[in-house]
């Protein structure tokens, strides 16, 4: 059966919002703070998912990630713009600018349902997305990068009470990958 997976850079206290400083929010580019290396290349242990599943990012996500990824070369830059992309958003039409995209057609959980059938649906930071999928009952699998950064502020990848099941953690640079399953 195929999953659909979060993932999301994270701080000690749960704050997902602008790791990367471009949302223009206070306490923004936290994750970058570590250095790069903290952040390159595939930290989430994707893997083949990149080339068999598909990208699920909401319209902001998206639009930043598609001014960034398209002008990188590197082996794992090929593999994230290569990959397959569906992008939800109710007011995006034009999704040109990075290859392999299109947009949602319809309802994000029937649409999403439809997609796991086909295929591994892995949702890239995109915080309006996971959340509401996680209300759904659609997500199988968490996948946080979580940094040594507390912020106090900002907002939080879980906006309702739930339990998971830890699956695995991996020390990676300053920050620990933790995975977690819902079931």
């Amino acid at each position: 059966m195929n999953n659909v997976i979060v993932i999301e850079f994270t701080t000690l206290d749960g704050v997902v919002e602008d790791p990367d400083g471009s949302g223009g929010t206070p306490h923004g580019g936290w994750a970058f703070r570590h250095g790069p290396e903290a952040v390159a290349g595939d930290k989430f242990k994707l893997g083949t998912k990149l080339e068999t599943g598909a990208l699920l990012l909401g319209r902001g996500t998206w639009q930043l990630f598609s001014k960034l990824w398209p002008g990188r070369t590197d082996e794992f830059s090929t593999r994230m713009n290569d990959a397959t992309k569906v992008v939800a958003s109710r007011t995006l039409t034009d999704v040109g600018a990075w290859r392999n995209s299109s947009v949602l057609s319809g309802d994000l959980a029937e649409e999403t349902r439809r997609l796991r059938e086909e295929r591994d649906v892995i949702v890239l930071g995109s915080i309006d997305v996971a959340r509401t999928l996680a209300a759904e009952g659609l997500v199988d699998e968490y996948r946080l990068l979580v940094f040594p950064t507390v912020l106090g502020t900002g907002r939080r990848l879980f906006d309702a009470p739930c339990d998971l099941r830890l699956v695995s953690t991996e020390q990676n640079g300053a920050a620990a990958l933790l995975r977690y399953r819902t079931d």
